[in-house]
């Protein structure tokens, strides 16, 4: 099936698939050619999308999933994931107000904030990128999706399994991929409170923050990190991020404080994460 999921441009879309494929979990997502492709699971049904950008304010898509009942939701996911639905030149306007944004903005004005097809799923991507490198991460759950993801038969090079069940991953000894056991018992307990409250990742639902703080072995930065990826909290802001105190001291010639950083971001809400993301963004440049 072919679709196409249309935006307000512009769209910065070379941004979008460089941050996707610099995290790319072997087995269960590929980039190739600018056409980024992954396996998806709803309901215990398994398939495959993949989508790239043509001429026209639209990304195209081509969707392998056995389930034609599962297309709105699908949909929904994807121009989340992609978000789609961004006012980018209202968020634009308000952050312009500081220079060095203001200055950002115009090197890349489409770009969008990635974001998830999976609450689970990027839960356990932000954990197992505690103290760790993003490359180190990703090999973690390329492990992970091999040992406990479900086998799939796909069309798409490189599709060979979809990510794993809660039930499956709250059950597990995921230490023994090579983490410490704190670790471990930290993504179990990601898994089991899903299992306990099935809309644990459900988007725009308020206590989102709280409710991940609640949980062991989850902290600040890993709470905002999955609010403005998975439950789409545009002012996510995790204000100790070394990237972010990076970005600004590559930028601005000093590197502030955490405690600064989030002082200087208050003026920036209710589009801190759109902020984040900028910086991140220019920071990958830098290097």
């Amino acid at each position: 099936m072919r679709l196409a999921l249309e935006y307000q441009p512009p769209y910065d879309w070379a941004a979008m698939l460089g941050f996707l494929a610099a995290r790319a979990v072997v087995g269960m997502e590929s980039v190739v050619d600018g056409v980024y492709s992954r396996s998806i699971g709803l309901k215990g049904v398994h398939g495959t999308v993949s989508i790239w950008q043509e001429a026209g304010d639209a990304l195209q898509v081509e969707l392998d999933f056995p389930d034609p009942a599962a297309l709105p939701e699908i949909v929904a996911r994807l121009r989340r994931m992609f978000d789609l639905d961004a006012d980018v030149a209202l968020i634009q306007r308000h952050l312009a107000n500081d220079p060095l944004l203001a200055r950002l903005i115009t090197e890349r004005p489409g770009l969008r904030i990635p974001g998830a097809w999976d609450g689970l799923e990027l839960a356990f991507r932000a954990v197992l990128g505690q103290q760790i490198t993003v490359v180190a991460a990703i090999r973690l759950a390329g492990k992970l999706v091999a040992q406990y993801g479900a086998p799939l038969v796909s069309g798409v090079p490189g599709l060979t399994h979809v990510f794993p069940d809660a039930s499956v991953l709250a059950g597990a000894d995921l230490a023994a991929l090579g983490m410490p056991k704190s670790r471990g018992r930290t993504l179990s307990g990601v898994a089991q409170a899903l299992l306990d409250e099935p809309l644990f990742f459900e988007p725009n639902r308020d206590g989102g923050v709280a409710r991940l703080l609640a949980l062991h072995g989850i902290g600040e930065w890993t709470a905002q990190y999955i609010a403005l990826r998975q439950l789409r909290d545009m002012d996510g802001f995790p204000h100790g991020d070394v990237g972010l105190l990076r970005a600004l001291e590559v930028l601005e010639g000093q590197r502030p404080t955490a405690r600064e950083l989030a002082v200087r971001a208050e003026v920036w809400r209710p589009y801190r994460g759109h902020a984040a993301q900028l910086l991140w963004t220019s920071l990958s440049r830098a290097d």
